[in-house]
């Protein structure tokens, strides 16, 4: 598709903005560390990740959209050997790695290896719009690499590709926002989409909250599974956010860099 990049990048700084600017104004916490401090190591974590996609697009030209262009180009998949409507397309590939990206993220909780890597994303003190671009470089490429593979695998189609990534890139930012939701609309919200509140349990330092909401986009999958969790223990303005060793060096960048290769 003609001008991917530049439509992918434009709604991304769009929500982005526009999120930054709605929980300045309805904050649903009071912040520990500046945003000065944690933005620079939030983004200095994103502009690494990008680096790190373009380094693998020189050793694998087809990331995910090239990689659906290759696989339709073979007629490798499934969705390339049966005649389905675009429509249904869409829609089933959005669920498939929906789900693909949920169970992903429970593996990186019960995987040793895989938990040092994504503890970065856990690392951050406090939760806004920025918390979402947070993660390691390393935990970045594999993300990439088991997505390369579903799409050989399913063969969906380059559109469906792209919005699924728009989708999980908005409803990231919008889930991890420190944005105040009236409470009867994130009642309604997350019956289908993740909401602040809903994942801001994740976040928090006790082990049964942090292993439940693993959705980034549907808040179906942690229904079906059992491991939906609607309220922390301590409520939203109580509970901590983060792990329970830390103290202020997850806003420094070389720290974040470095924290999957320390003991703790």
């Amino acid at each position: 598709m003609e001008n991917e990049i530049a439509i992918r990048l434009s709604v991304f700084f769009g929500l982005f903005v526009a999120l930054a600017c709605v929980e300045t104004l309805f904050p649903r916490r009071e912040r520990i560390q500046t945003r000065a401090a944690r933005w620079t190591a939030n983004w200095g974590m994103s502009i690494l990740n990008s680096a790190t996609l373009h380094l693998m697009a020189f050793a694998l030209p087809a990331l995910a959209a090239g990689a659906a262009m290759d696989a339709s180009t073979q007629g490798w998949g499934l969705f390339n050997q049966i005649a389905a409507p675009l429509w249904l397309e869409l829609i089933l590939a959005i669920l498939i790695f929906d789900f693909a990206i949920w169970l992903q993220h429970v593996i990186t909780h019960k995987v040793p290896l895989l938990w040092r890597l994504h503890r970065v994303h856990h690392a951050d003190r406090d939760m806004d719009v920025t918390t979402a671009i947070r993660f390691h470089p390393v935990e970045i490429a594999l993300s990439m690499l088991l997505k390369i593979g579903l799409v050989y695998l399913l063969g969906p189609s380059v559109l469906a590709i792209i919005l699924f990534e728009i989708l999980l890139n908005g409803t990231a930012m919008f889930n991890h926002s420190n944005l105040r939701l009236p409470l009867p609309l994130d009642r309604v919200v997350r019956r289908v989409l993740v909401t602040p509140d809903m994942h801001r349990v994740h976040h928090s330092v006790h082990r049964d909250e942090h292993d439940s909401n693993y959705g980034f986009s549907l808040s179906i999958w942690d229904r079906i599974f059992g491991t939906y969790l609607a309220q922390p223990a301590s409520g939203h303005d109580d509970m901590t956010i983060g792990l329970h060793w830390q103290d202020d060096r997850p806003a420094k960048l070389s720290w974040l860099l470095a924290l999957p290769f320390r003991k703790k």
